[in-house]
């Protein structure tokens, strides 16, 4: 018998849409909803034809906003928010996607997606077909019949009419139209009845049987505000019951014959999958993985099996814990996982391990789980030192590779219980010098973009809200198919990236740069640092009288109060009361009052908002630092150690440079004098003093180098200052005026400053700025080459690469729209000297250790990197001693791999708080 099945597109878009996050093609345009619509349209052909082998398909899509409903109700659906900008454009894509499939996609002018399904329906059931709708909407949930279900793919049921009973409190759906009709939705603005909810109106239907027999009962109802409102509203209901109530009487737009489904041809979804890059799939279509893949190229795996969640074990006893660990021994490499309490390593309480050796040989070891409850049960686990201690010669063999995504986490958790974690490979820095640039490194975007997997939430285990429980109390089934599940997606992960190194020259920046890097930032956010807790109480009062005073300041500029941290009221306040000229409204329509808004005002001497612009910046600075440093710094004390404990991220910038969270040291001001008082915050422990060893211009110092600029690399070995040359090779004299001027500009050039940039920054005009970027290429015209070289480059092969080999993609190089180039451009240009920059002072961080060591002094601690600075804590005695240490491993790290022909200068200051040490 024909088995037609009919895909609710529209809701496999939002759902592909909202499930992954955004991704970028080779092109540059956004297709996170596209690789996921892609995804589980091709999961839905696999299991549909396991199941029971549909003979038509086609996919429904509405075709735009308005329908006949519009018609007859103005407000239907007005409430509902325009999709979001990012998934616009990918609606043509999709389309293409599901003619890729040779499957039909159908939309009609006029008509919802519903519509047009259950028109479809009727005609297949009225043939003698059976009809599968591809949905869990509540709406088509009226159509079901026999020979008529729904397969909710989310979770992977069949819906029948007992579904609908069991929802709607025994509606059938014959009468789910007239309880949809009572209860309204808000979601789609449909009006319904007032104060009726689904089982108000499941009771009405069941006792009366239809809408118009409740609407005729009701003046004869007791008197109430139910009575009231089904008389009141009754023409509403009778509204309401038109526009849920779905067309079924429309000609067919493609017979039902033309929906047969003849198999996925190669070609089109081939060509397809090449143009968007989506190597997995392309991977997945091809039998001999060997197909034609865009760059980055992709080394042909075997395909590994879905994850099989059932399969994974829990360890709950001794024997088969050593069983894994002898497995893992001798096999010679395992993946590895924890589960804690909580997302700050520092402070989180080990819940549990889980271990990958294949995929699907996986496994979680529970340690602590059981609920905080006088009554909770503690299920039978092993005890948490027992299994530590069989851990432990594991974890450090030398001759176990352990793999771990983001493994610096649990290294400082499993470090705080005194297990080290050697060898190591981590996937996240692996995909980070694989790919940077071209999407996000999380698990769950790495397991979608490379193994067409879906991870299970961490909020579907927990749950969120009032009902969220912490991990250790998540029952063991859950927990194992969850943990296990990381350990394995990591395993699998592992196995694609490790060949994919060598074939794509990412081995010497992963093993020379960031790998050994790892180790070293888990002891450095161990170590944390101290701060005054006095000090920050003190500055917050300060800045809290110093912003209060501005604020009077500020309403008395603009003639009365307001709330100054809101866009649209600070907006209308200067360009509609003040009347500030050249004002901008975004697409909210509120005007732009952004930090270059506000500085275009402050700098504009004839403009009536001059001063008050100025001030706001202030209160802007102040209130930020405030709140991000005076005041949260005090609640970031770690009561356990008394300090600090920042959180490095490996991958958080595109570069390769380091960053920072809770607290971001990365913002706090350089050269101000309230970033130095911030400064003073951090200290050191009686007895010691804190070293702070910057390197000297180095990006400028790199540049010279890179670019082969004679003049600049001659300066450098002669010790000259950079920016006093470049005054004297562009404007022909020296003083406090154009020496700034010169170094604005030797810092702009390397970021690809334009011409209106520059000016806005020197205050000239855009003629003079070109004049002036003129003069520089002209006296060193080997970095205008450099940038002309890079920018080829990166416009040919999709990405810049530093001195050690760190890849930087810029997929939107070639983009249409042309701020997104030009943006891509500017930092294409920059991308090789910060990246390398970057690399160089990872490189000392990983030496610098083992130097300290060597020399008796491995009681000196590095606790901070801050842009192009290392903060170390030692005891006053040894700074003499430590000092050339330092000063030696920073300024050789680029060697032996990389001879610079330019020096790299250290500076070192000492002092007994972080801001005495400048």
């Amino acid at each position: 018998m024909p088995h037609l099945y009919l895909v609710d597109g529209s809701g496999y878009i939002f759902r592909a849409y909202h499930r992954l996050p955004p991704l970028t093609n080779k092109h540059g345009e956004p297709v996170g909803a596209v690789y996921g619509y892609t995804t589980m349209l091709w999961k839905l052909a696999d299991e549909v034809h396991a199941a029971d082998g549909p003979t038509h398909m086609a996919v429904i899509l509405d075709k735009s906003s308005k329908t006949f409903r519009n018609d007859l109700y103005d407000q239907y659906k007005a409430h509902r928010p325009p999709p979001p900008e990012d998934l616009v454009p990918q609606f043509p894509m999709i389309r293409d996607a599901t003619r890729a499939f040779s499957l039909p996609c159908i939309e009609t002018e006029g008509l919802e997606a519903d519509d047009i399904i259950a028109c479809y329906s009727r005609a297949a059931l009225a043939q003698g077909w059976e009809v599968t709708i591809v949905s869990s909407d509540k709406d088509l949930m009226q159509l079901i019949e026999p020979g008529l279900d729904m397969y909710d793919t989310m979770n992977n049921r069949r819906l029948g009419a007992e579904h609908v009973a069991e929802k709607f409190h025994g509606i059938t759906p014959a009468q789910l139209g007239d309880v949809l009709a009572l209860m309204g939705d808000s979601v789609d603005n449909v009006p319904g009845v007032p104060g009726v909810g689904p089982k108000t109106a499941a009771k009405l239907i069941l006792e009366h049987g239809t809408l118009e027999a409740v609407l005729g009962a009701a003046a004869g109802m007791k008197a109430g505000k139910l009575r009231d409102n089904l008389i009141e509203h009754a023409d509403m209901a009778r509204l309401s019951k038109e526009l849920v109530t779905l067309k079924c009487d429309v000609a067919l737009p493609e017979p039902l014959e033309d929906l047969e489904l003849k198999g996925i041809p190669d070609a089109p979804l081939r060509a397809f999958l090449e143009h968007h890059g989506f190597r997995s799939l392309l991977a997945k279509l091809s039998a001999v993985a060997d197909a034609p893949v865009p760059a980055p190229k992709s080394v042909p795996t075997e395909q590994d099996p879905p994850c099989d969640h059932d399969g994974y074990e829990t360890v709950v006893d001794e024997a088969a814990l050593d069983s894994w660990i002898a497995a893992a021994r001798h096999q010679g490499w395992i993946a590895i996982d924890t589960e804690t309490t909580g997302i700050d390593a520092t402070r989180a309480e080990l819940v549990g391990v889980s271990m990958a050796l294949q995929p699907n040989k996986a496994c979680y070891i529970p340690l602590a789980h059981g609920g905080s409850g006088l009554f909770a049960e503690t299920p039978v686990q092993l005890d948490r030192d027992v299994a530590l201690a069989k851990l432990k010669p594991l974890f450090e063999d030398p001759a176990v590779l352990k793999i771990g995504h983001n493994l610096k986490y649990d290294m400082i958790v499993l470090g705080r219980l005194g297990l080290s974690v050697a060898p190591h490979d981590d996937t996240i820095l692996m995909s980070f010098d694989l790919d940077a640039g071209l999407h996000g490194h999380s698990m769950d975007e790495l397991a979608a973009t490379h193994l067409s997997h879906s991870c299970i939430a961490f909020k579907d285990v927990v749950g969120v809200g009032k009902s969220q429980r912490s991990f250790n109390e998540v029952d063991l089934d859950a927990a194992t198919r969850y943990a296990a599940e990381d350990a394995d997606v990591t395993l699998r992960l592992w196995r694609r990236f490790k060949p994919r190194l060598v074939a794509e020259s990412a081995t010497r920046v992963y093993e020379m740069v960031d790998r050994p890097l790892a180790p070293v930032i888990a002891q450095m956010e161990m170590h944390g640092i101290k701060v005054d807790r006095e000090k920050l109480a003190a500055l917050s009062t300060d800045f809290a009288y110093r912003i209060g005073a501005l604020e009077v300041e500020i309403h008395a500029l603009a003639g009365g109060a307001f709330t100054i941290g809101s866009p649209k009221q600070l907006g209308d306040v200067l360009f509609e009361r003040m009347g500030i000229k050249g004002g901008r409204k975004g697409k909210s329509g509120v005007y732009s009052t952004d930090v270059t808004e506000l500085e275009r005002i402050a700098a504009d001497k004839d403009s009536p908002g001059k001063e008050i612009a100025a001030k706001v910046l202030d209160w802007r600075q102040l209130s930020k630092l405030k709140s991000t440093y005076t005041d949260a710094l005090q609640a970031q004390i770690n009561p356990a150690t008394g300090r600090v404990h920042t959180s490095y991220s490996l991958t958080g910038a595109q570069t390769g440079r380091l960053s920072s969270t809770d607290p971001n040291l990365q913002n706090i001001p350089i050269r101000t004098e309230i970033g130095r008082q911030i400064r003073d915050a951090f200290v050191a422990e009686p007895g010691n003093v804190l070293l702070a060893a910057d390197y000297s211009q180095i990006e400028l110092r790199l540049a010279a180098h890179m670019a082969h600029v004679p003049a600049l690399k001659q300066a450098f070995s002669e010790g000259a200052d950079i920016h006093s040359l470049t005054a004297m090779e562009l404007f022909g004299e020296v003083n406090r005026d154009t020496r700034g001027r010169a170094k604005t500009i030797n810092f702009a050039i390397l970021y690809g400053i334009s011409r209106w940039g520059l000016a806005g920054r020197l205050d000239v005009t855009a003629d003079e700025a070109q004049a002036m970027i003129d003069r520089y290429f002209e006296r060193f015209p080997g970095i205008r080459n450099y940038i002309a070289a890079t920018t080829e480059f990166v416009r040919e092969t999709g990405y810049t690469a530093t001195l050690f080999g760190r890849k930087t993609h810029f997929p939107r190089i070639k983009s249409k729209v042309q701020h997104e180039r030009q943006g891509a451009e500017r930092a294409a240009i920059n991308a090789p000297i910060q990246g390398t920059s970057a690399d160089i002072i990872k490189r000392a961080m990983v030496r610098m250790g083992p130097a300290l060591e060597a020399a008796g002094l491995g009681h000196v601690r590095m606790l901070l990197q801050v842009h192009d600075e290392l903060v170390f804590e030692l005891p006053e005695g040894d700074v003499a001693a430590a000092k050339p240490i330092i000063e030696h491993v920073m300024a050789t790290a680029a060697g032996p791999a990389i001879v610079l022909s330019v020096p790299l200068g250290i500076e070192i200051g000492t002092g007994l708080s972080w801001g005495a040490a400048h």
